[in-house]
């Protein structure tokens, strides 16, 4: 059985970039994301990207660096709130997007992992979102098709994994990441932690090694995080234990 590991990102993605591709990425806001591999995806030049993401990083940081770099064309996402480059490109023009109600999106990826090419649901029947779709009645109900998402490549994010790939995600970067790793031509998974094949109980594998191609143990990890609200402490709760 060929070897899975690489020895870094450059090498994780060698061959599979090309332009004009599709790329499903892994994370909620800045939360589980492949960081590594989308630096090695900016400092490859590929351009004319579609990008499947629930959102587009911040400016400057996760698929911000992308979009910063003129490499997306296209983004298929569900949220937008936290990289103004993004709203300005889009505004002006200089963007494609297809928004997603955030279930839809899941759904649709889901859907194309498993071979399911449409579906139906209720989410955005009679708004914008159902515009152009096929929309039925079943059972005295109105839903609107949808159509499932696949990509040339899914970069996935998890905390642990054996040498044959199997994936285990630590908490909520337990999110998009187990879906798009079904969902791609390839998939290639950068993680924290390398184990021997064998070490992880079954049990705890949140996605079978059948679906990943590449891993890479990433050089290593920021893990930003978008917004950060704190309270003045009190004297009570310090002395309860309180967490700031």
């Amino acid at each position: 059985m060929a070897d899975k590991v690489r020895k870094d990102a450059v090498e994780a993605l060698s061959g599979l970039l090309f332009d004009g591709m599709t790329i499903m990425a892994g994370g909620f806001g800045l939360c589980g994301i492949p960081e590594n591999l989308i630096a090695a995806i900016r400092d490859s030049g590929v351009k004319d990207l579609t990008v499947i993401s629930n959102n587009c990083g911040v400016d400057g940081f996760g698929l911000g660096v992308l979009l910063g770099g003129g490499q997306i064309r296209k983004m298929i996402s569900s949220y937008v709130g936290e990289n103004k480059l993004f709203a300005e490109l889009y505004l002006s023009g200089k963007l494609e997007l297809e928004f997603n109600p955030q279930g839809t999106l899941a759904e649709r990826i889901r859907a194309g992992g498993a071979g399911i090419p449409a579906f139906y649901t209720k989410t955005g029947v009679g708004t914008q979102v159902a515009e152009g779709k096929e929309v039925r009645d079943f059972d005295g109900e109105l839903y609107v098709m949808e159509r499932a998402l696949t990509a040339d490549l899914s970069i996935v994010k998890a905390w642990k994994a054996d040498h044959e790939g199997n994936l285990v995600y630590r908490m909520t970067a337990r999110n998009f990441n187990p879906m798009m790793a079904t969902a791609g031509k390839a998939t290639v998974v950068e993680v924290e932690e390398l184990v021997p094949t064998g070490e992880i109980n079954p049990d705890h594998i949140h996605t079978p090694g059948i679906f990943v191609d590449r891993i890479v143990k990433g050089a290593a990890f920021e893990k930003r995080i978008e917004q950060l609200t704190t309270r003045q402490r009190t004297a009570e709760g310090a002395a309860a234990g309180e967490e700031v």
